[in-house]
């Protein structure tokens, strides 16, 4: 099994900074693929970006440029900077590890950005 718990979400001015991290325990295998989505309210859950453990990188257009997905191997934690939020970035924030077929979860963590 793998556990997710992501971090550093709040409450931030529209054009700040937040960074999101995502630490990774459980059986984590070296080849995967870590990522995050985002969900707002009334909206479906969209990805956001993701990062193989090859160094890949895959962006949602609507965040390319602003936001850098990183991951420290090591340590099993994907992170994600965002930088020029905007309100529409506003959403509750999933990473998820995808390994050996299967796919994994966090809780989520709240981002609010306000105008």
């Amino acid at each position: 099994q793998v556990q997710l718990v992501e971090s550093g979400g709040g409450l931030v001015q529209a054009g700040g900074s937040l960074r999101l991290s995502c630490a990774a325990s459980g059986r984590i295998f070296s080849i995967n693929v870590m990522g995050w989505y985002r969900q707002a309210p009334g909206k479906q859950r969209e990805l956001v970006a993701t990062l193989t453990s090859g160094g890949k990188t895959n962006y949602a257009n609507s965040v390319e440029g602003r936001f850098t997905i990183s991951r420290d191997n090591a340590k099993n934690t994907v992170y994600l900077q965002m930088n020029s939020l905007k309100s529409e970035d506003t959403a509750v924030y999933y990473c998820n590890v995808f390994q050996l077929g299967l796919l994994y979860w966090g809780q989520g963590t709240q981002v609010t950005v306000s105008s």
